[in-house]
């Protein structure tokens, strides 16, 4: 599988969040896993909203299958100093479909720019330490039309064979639809499952969530 079928990205539910604070300035990053822009700017306006007597709120974030876009705002902060460094963490944890937005309430100790970028970056960081990740994956899908009354079994069995099952549905046939890696591993596996009664139809392909396994 090429870089172009695989990426990284936070596992959907709750935000990464962390609280940073340096010389009485405080840092509040918040990280979402998103689908496109306007979702990564609709959580830079519900932070700016809910946050509203912070001085900044500063954002960057990273979409595609490729990270291939990505956006960086400083919201006054000099040039460079926030959305840069937060964007640099983001790349460096190698995520994408990701927005990270941090809140800061001055402390009325000037930081200096070396000292804003390290912690704007530190507060992202801080967000994404122990955050849920799964990998995206490309899949192969195909559908397979089976009697009711053998659709239970013939998905436990696939299922068993490492084949990913992504739903079932019910008509004139129960008709489930698969994802893999291979269309010849599905193929085989549903030959096998119902002794050469069903096949596997081609439909397209996905982009799916595939847990991330932890390194021992």
């Amino acid at each position: 599988m090429t870089d172009a079928q695989t990426y990284l990205t936070l596992a959907r539910g709750d935000d990464a969040v962390g609280l940073l604070e340096v010389k009485r300035s405080k840092f509040l990053a918040v990280v979402r896993r998103v689908d496109d822009e306007s979702a990564a700017r609709e959580l830079v306006a519900q932070l700016r909203h809910d946050h509203r007597e912070a001085r900044h709120h500063c954002s960057a974030f990273v979409l595609g299958e490729r990270g291939q876009i990505t956006r960086s705002n400083d919201d006054g902060e000099p040039s460079g100093t926030a959305g840069a460094p937060m964007l640099d963490v983001l790349h460096g944890a190698g995520l994408s479909d990701v927005a990270a937005v941090v809140v800061r309430w001055f402390g009325g100790t000037l930081l200096g720019a070396g000292g804003l970028a390290r912690a704007y970056g530190d507060a992202v960081t801080l967000a994404l330490d122990g955050a849920a990740t799964v990998r995206r994956e490309l899949r192969i899908l195909a559908r397979v039309d089976l009697p009711h009354a053998d659709a239970g079994r013939v998905e436990a069995d696939l299922r068993a064979r490492g084949i990913q099952i992504l739903g079932t549905e019910y008509g004139a046939t129960a008709t489930l639809l698969t994802a893999t890696t291979d269309s010849a591993q599905v193929e085989a596996a549903v030959a096998a499952a119902t002794a050469g009664s069903a096949h596997a139809e081609p439909a397209g392909t996905k982009w799916v969530d595939v847990p991330v396994t932890p390194q021992p």
